[in-house]
């Protein structure tokens, strides 16, 4: 996604299981690549998606071009 994405929307890059098919690949996006699951993202394992989105969608929200900090 060249001027990247709103918040909330998934990746374009996500298949239907919301994996990322870059994966692996060599272009997949260094922002994406250097983003490592831990306890603060992620929170226990019994709702790691769950905490893992709402985290991600908080943060995505928290530094838009159009955000007032």
């Amino acid at each position: 996604m060249p001027n990247g994405k709103p918040a909330g929307t998934p990746c374009i890059q996500l298949d239907e299981d919301f994996r990322c098919k870059l994966f692996g690949k060599p272009e997949r996006p260094a922002f994406c690549a250097g983003l490592q699951p831990d306890v603060e993202m992620c929170g226990d394992a019994q709702q790691a998606r769950t905490y893992a989105i709402n985290w991600l969608s908080a943060l995505e929200l928290a530094t838009r071009p159009d955000s007032k900090h």
